[in-house]
Formats: structure tokens, sequence, C-alpha cells
């Protein structure tokens, strides 16, 4: 670089110091000869030491030529090659030390007279663009040491923002799957820019204290725990209530997880543009733009990396399709979170993003280190057996002759008598915990006669407590209720059913009350357990207040999830919000009698998917067929479309757990013998299977229900695939999700492989086109290897 930098100098002196086709070469004698040499040799031009000549005479003998070892000439170029006989002299140059001497000599072509030039006149003249010119080298030298010296530094600066195989640099980072491979992650800091030169590198921890928009907190703390992972914390603290955003580019792979949704796929669609709105709990039935009842603020891609962001962040989530782009923001202003008590508003966005070796290695190293687990399962007929519900066949209409009717007709029609769940509506008032006494009389008899026909009976609950129920006066007495923000009143909310206050959890005082009162229906009606519905944070009012402050709003949904424990062996859940370790039932959310994707059969897979990668895994589908809603089924508008129901229900079959509420004998004697056909194929086959890793997670954590890449994680064809599953890692199922179809395109991931028909396929990965499947049927295959 530095010999570069002089040859460069040296050129543009001699070149700018030319004048009048005249050039200034300076240099030892034995440069001089030589160079005299190769102008006769390449420039045909005749030359010779005689030649050189100072006041007539020979040069070499002058007497004033003191210094042998050292000379300059004149030359007057009389040839267009000037440049080139330049370049020759540097060439010849190497050896000799520059020397301006005060006297110049002409250096004359050929044997043609030259006649002697007079030093004094000469000098001052042509010593003009000489001095000018080494002014100017003198500077450019100067410049050339800045520039060298700003370069290393800009070296040093480099690797001091390199941590691993993490990059940072003022408007973001990314990090690498290994040294010399590909960008795996990539973050956008969007609501400011770093100072690069505030920011110093300790042992694994990168930290800045300036960004361009004043004094913040930021590191990057790189965790390498085990040999095929390696972890970055990343914390971006403002010292201004301004809100800190990152964007996260999806662009080149697949994400997974986050939150049950509306329209649901796999892996995660995105669609339009939204900004960033609060990561909270939401009913999607009701609002179906917004986050589910089930949500982790967790996020993995196919490139084996993974994202999760700390509960101490108040969560904003956004995305713009065109972009490719998720936003992570943090922010207090204008939203349901609140600082801690005595905790300056001031927005931190701090979250770990982990690599490994492929997707499936990563998530069970996420799972394992940073999800809660179940502690206990469920009881074993929850899996084995059908749930019965009343609500999508009667709604709110039920009673107690409709109530044993439907018992008596499960029996009838040769189902088994497991649990019986009892729904919407069983009391007077929203809130009452008794029976209403006109559409339930003698409960106590109505419930001895369901334990001895075998079933165990559960109650459908909620959070609500409305206004015209004898206890919203008791709640109001106690202190029960979620508060307005002075904490005198009550805050009312609307609900689907009506108008009421609704309980505070967060208050131990309301949860003994209410577990209380759960308990005294358990004792006194031999009840076996409860289905609690909503506990979403969106039914919490816009300002509020509570026992216990809620820095996060999706806390009170933890806080609600809690109150199953003490029934958890058949008790069931819509909602979960760090709830993993509720050893429950997890219900999706009501279900559309549809076919598509917004809450349709064709959003189960990828919901039930979705809800495991976030550690939810025992799961209820919600119930065969959908809820026949009015304007939202497909059908005659009582019942679903009956091709609809067969293929709901052979999918329920081969799911943690199967719920009915449209009964199969409301259609005909073929659809009653499928029913028949795939809960028993369910009691014999998947609910052994399911059992078995039900056990295995209490200690891992892994799915029951996983996507094929669980298998074939290097495999980018099952990465996208959202219409077929595993059950463990041995058995695959591959329903018909279209209408009029008898036949499906099937991926069989690398290994052998048994169809349900008792084919082999050996050569896979392989693309099953057109496989045929009858009306009666699901396709599965059994893993041979």
């Amino acid at each position: 670089m530095v010999a570069f930098i002089c040859t460069y100098i040296e050129c543009f002196i001699l070149f700018n110091i030319a004048h009048r086709n005249r050039v200034l070469f300076i240099g030892s004698r034995c440069v001089v000869q030589r160079l005299i040499q190769r102008i006769n040799e390449t420039g045909k031009q005749h030359l010779s030491s005689s030649s050189l000549l100072v006041e007539g005479k020979d040069l070499l003998s002058h007497p004033t030529y003191t210094h042998p070892s050292k000379l300059s000439f004149y030359y007057s170029c009389l040839s267009p090659k000037l440049a080139r006989i330049q370049a020759l002299y540097h060439t010849l140059q190497r050896g000799g030390r520059p020397r301006v001497l005060h006297v110049m000599y002409q250096m004359v072509q050929g044997n043609v007279a030259a006649s002697p030039v007079n030093p004094k006149l000469k000098q001052t003249k042509e010593m003009r663009p000489l001095v000018g010119a080494s002014v100017l080298g003198v500077l450019l030298v100067l410049a050339a040491v800045v520039a060298w010296s700003y370069y290393t530094a800009s070296l040093r600066k480099a690797d001091l923002l390199k941590t691993e195989l993490l990059d940072l640099n003022r408007d973001g980072f990314v990090i690498w799957n290994r040294p010399g491979g590909k960008i795996v992650f990539r973050m956008d800091f969007r609501s400011g820019a770093l100072d690069l030169d505030s920011c110093s590198k300790e042992g694994k921890i990168l930290s800045c204290t300036q960004s361009d928009a004043g004094k913040l907190n930021f590191f990057i703390q790189t965790v390498k725990p085990k040999e095929t992972v390696m972890c970055y914390r990343v914390r971006w603290e403002e010292f201004s209530e301004r809100e800190v955003e990152h964007a996260m580019s999806y662009k080149g792979a697949h994400w997974y997880g986050g939150a049950e949704t509306s329209t649901q796929h796999w892996p995660i669609l995105i669609s339009g543009l939204q900004p960033p709105k609060p990561f909270l709990t939401s009913d999607i039935y009701s609002s179906r733009d917004a986050f589910g009842g089930i949500l982790e603020r967790y996020w993995l891609s196919s490139s084996a990396t993974a994202i999760k962001i700390n509960d101490s962040v108040p969560f904003h989530l956004g995305w713009n399709a065109t972009e490719e782009t998720l936003y992570f923001q943090a922010r207090y202003q204008n939203t349901p979170y609140k600082p801690a008590p005595g905790q300056e508003p001031f927005p931190e966005l701090s979250y770990r993003v982990c690599v490994g070796s492929d997707v499936t290695s990563i998530h069970k190293y996420m799972v394992r280190r940073y999800f809660n687990k179940p502690t206990k399962v469920p009881a074993e007929n929850t899996f084995k057996y059908p749930i019965w519900s009343t609500w999508a066949i009667y709604k709110s209409g039920i009673d107690r002759e409709k109530l044993l009717r439907y018992a008596e007709n499960i029996k009838k029609n040769n189902f088994n008598c497991s649990h019986l769940e009892l729904d919407d509506r069983y009391t007077t008032y929203y809130g009452d915990f008794e029976f209403d006494p006109v559409k339930f009389p003698n409960a106590t008899e109505m419930f001895q006669k369901l334990r001895d026909d075998g079933f165990h009976v559960s109650l459908w609950t909620h959070p609500f407590i409305n206004y015209n129920s004898s206890n919203f006066g008791v709640g109001i007495e106690r202190g029960l209720f979620v508060r307005e923000p002075t904490g005198q009143l009550p805050a009312m909310v609307r609900w689907w059913n009506g108008i009421g206050a609704i309980l505070d959890f967060t208050n131990p005082a309301a949860r003994d009350w209410y577990l209380s009162n759960l308990k005294d229906l358990k004792s006194k009606y031999g009840v076996s357990s409860f289905k609690f519905d909503a506990g979403e944070t969106s039914y919490l009012p816009e300002q509020f207040s509570t026992f216990t402050p809620l820095p996060d709003p999706s806390y009170f949904t933890r806080r609600y999830t809690e109150m199953a424990m003490p029934f958890y062996e058949r008790a069931e859940l819509r909602v979960g919000y760090q709830s993993q370790n509720i050893s429950c039932l997890f219900r999706i959310i009501d279900r559309d009698s549809v076919w598509g994707f917004e809450l349709g059969l064709k959003s189960l897979i990828p919901t039930v998917l979705t809800i495991s990668i976030l550690g939810y895994q025992f799961i209820l589908p919600d119930m065969i067929g959908g809820n026949v809603y009015p304007n939202r089924t497909d059908g005659s508008g009582e019942l679903p479309d009956r091709e609809l129901y067969i293929r709901w229900l052979e999918l329920s079959a081969f799911m943690p757990s199967m719920q009915f509420s449209i009964p199969p004998w409301h259609y005909d004697k073929e659809v009653i013998e499928i029913a028949q056909k795939f809960t028993a194929l369910h009691e014999t086959l998947v609910a052994p299977l399911v059992l078995e890793l039900a056990g295995e997670v209490l200690d891992t954590g892994d799915p029951i229900i996983r996507p094929l890449w669980w298998i074939a994680p290097n495999d980018e064809n099952a990465h996208v695939v959202d219409s077929q599953f595993l059950i463990g890692d041995t058995l695959m199922v591959a329903p018909v999700l279209e209408p009029g179809k008898q036949e499906r395109d099937i991926y069989l991931p690398k290994g052998r492989w048994r169809s349900y028909k008792g084919e082999h396929f050996d050569k896979t990965p392989q693309l099953l086109t057109d496989y045929p499947i009858d009306l009666d049927e699901i396709a599965y295959f059994t893993w041979m290897s």
C-alpha cells in the first residue's frame, strides 16, 4: 500500500513538472547510464555519456561535478514517446535516492551540437514548477498518511463491531450461519442509528452509549450454550419516552409461530401493511384482524434461527408484506402497557436470537431453555374418547330434557359415554353459580342419572358477572372486579352475552371466591370439571386498574388460566400466554362450518401446528363440523355440509382429542358408520401414541402434532407443507381438505413408508400425485425406518 502511494506521487510529480516538452530526471549516475542505454534501444535515439554536456564539456569530466554518484540532467525531448521514457525512468530509478542539484544539465539528442545552458538564467524559471510539484507531493503524502490511518482505524472498528457470527453496523446487524456462509438473520434499526464511535467491546459484550437521537443503553451479548447453538442477547433501552423499533426481515426463509390467527397459514403468510399494534390476546372470532387467544413472543425460521422477545418489553408487532419485514416495537405512550411501579416510562426492546444447525434442533433448544412445560397429563379418557358438547347443536337453548335426550342418543348410536360438556346456558343470570330451576329442575337427580350412564360431566364457566346477577353486588362489596383507572368503581365491559364486570384474577380474594364457587358446584352435583371460556385481554376495558398492576395486560390471561389447574384432568381452556405449564386441554377458537383458511377446515392443521410450536401440546381442535353459526356455514344453515362434516371428522380422529357437538345421527346411517369407524381408529391407533408422547412432553416440551420438517429439517419441500402432519415421528397424516375431491397429492419425506392400504414406498422423498382417497378414508402412513 505504501509503495503504491509513493509510486503514484512520484509519477504525479514527474508528469506535472513537464514544461515545453522537457522533463527533469533526477537520480544516481548508474540510473542515468541505464536510461541512456534503454532510450537507445527502445526509443531509437542515439545518446552517449559524452552527449551529456555542461557548457560544452563532457558532464562526467566537468570540474563542477563534485558528486560522481549523483547526477541530474535536463533532456530536451523531441520524441513523442516522452511518457514511455518517463515510465522507463521510474523502472530504472528503484535503487537511487532522488536528489536535486543546483546546476541544471541538458541532455541533447544524438550528435547534434548542443549549446550550453546558463544555469543562472534558467534556474529560477525552471524551478518554479518543481517547487510547486514538491509542495503538492508533500500534501499528497500527508493525505495518504491520513487516509491510511483512517483506513486502519476503520479496520479496527470493523473488527470491534463483530462478535462471533454477528456483524453490527449503525443501522442494524446481520447474523451468518457460519464463517463464509450465508446470512440467516437480518435486523434493521428503524427508530435510530447507532453512533459507532460510542461503541466498545469487552469480552463477549458489544455495547454502545449513543445513537443519533441521544443517549441510550445498547448491547449485544454472545452466548454459546452448546456446540451447535449460538445465541445473541440484544437490548436497546432509551433514556426518554420515544419508541424503539427494529425491523426483522423474513425474506429468504419460512417463519412459524407468533399467535393463533383467524386466517391461519403454515408457514406464516403476511399480507398488507400493519403499523405496530399491541401484541395481546384477543377474541379473533369477533375481531378477525387481531392476534388470537393463544400467543407467545416467539418465532422460528426454516433457516434454523429463532427469536424470543423478552417478557419485560411493552411489545407491539407490525409488518410490511412488500418489504417482507416484521416490525418489533417497544413503547408505553398510548398503549395498554404500563411501566412497573416506580419505573420511568422509558421503553426497552430486548430479545434473544439463536442460530442452530437446523430448524428442528434449534426449536428443541428454545423450548427446553425458555418455555414452561406441563407438570401432569390430563385424564387418559380425554385422549381416548370423544367429548360431547351441547353448544353447536343447542346453543344457549339447552335444558334438562335436551341434555338427557342428547346423552341417550350417544348411547343409542353406540358411541362412548366418556365426557359430556354442558355449555351455555344453565344458570338464570350470567355470573350465577347455581342452576336455573326452570330449565334444570332437580339438577341433582339429573347429574346422578348421567353418572350412572357412565358420563363425566363438565360445566361451562367464564370470568364475567353481569349486572343483573346477585353476585354483582357481592363483587362490588368485596372489591373482586377489575376497576376503572381511579380504582373506585368496577370497570363495566361488554361481552357476547351482555354487560357486566370482569373478575380481577390478580386479586387473591377474587381468585379464592371464584374457585370456591366452582368447587361447590363440583361437590354438590358431582361435576367432573369445567370449560373455561374467554379470558382474552380484549375483554378488558381500554383503561383499567387491577389489584396487582399489570405491566403487560396479557398477564391477565395467564392469571385466568391458573384457575383451571385444580381441575386439570378434564379442564378446557381457549387462551394461553406463558401458560404451557397448565396441564389442561387447550381448545382452538370457535370454527365456522366452512372449508377455507378463515376459521374453516383448512385452518385446522396450520393452527394446531402453530400452537404446538408455541408449546401447547394437549390440543382440542374444536367441534367437528364447526359451530354452525348463521351466515358462516357451508350447507343448509342448520347443518354443516355433509362432505365437510365427514372430512372434518376424519381429520379430528388424528388429533390429540376429539369433540362432537353436531351429532352424526343428524345426517344418515353412512355418516354414523363413518363416525363409529373413526372414533374406534382414534381409540386404538391414535390415542396410544398420543398418550406415549404426552408423557414425553413433561420432560422435553416437544410437540405431539409435528410438521413434516420435524423429521426432514433440511428438506425445503417439507418446510411449506400445510395440509399434512406427523403424530410423533412415525405416523404421517394426509387428509382430504377440498370439496368434491377423492384424491390428493401427498409428499413423503425421506424414509421408508407403509400406507394404510399396505403399500410400501422406499424411494423417497417422493410426491404422490392424485393419490386416491375415498370419502370414508383418510390417508396415513407409518414410518418403517
